[in-house]
């Protein structure tokens, strides 16, 4: 990645989740994750298929906090 892009794009880290939290229709919720790793409530949960999926970002967030 680092040797196709400029430094701007290579993020700082990835992480392998197990699911992504997605709406009734299928569409990935970007908001809802940024939402959650900046530990601010989700507005609407209820929009999502799956709002279990936003259990790993809330812990990958107090593991980041606690470094």
């Amino acid at each position: 990645m680092r040797a196709n892009t400029t430094p701007r794009h290579v993020p700082a880290r990835i992480e392998q989740v197990a699911d992504i939290p997605r709406t009734l229709s299928g569409k990935i919720t970007e908001l809802a994750v940024r939402e959650t790793l900046h530990g601010r409530p989700v507005k609407n949960t209820d929009a999502l298929a799956n709002p279990h999926a936003l259990a790993h970002f809330a812990a990958l967030r107090a593991s980041l906090e606690a470094h």
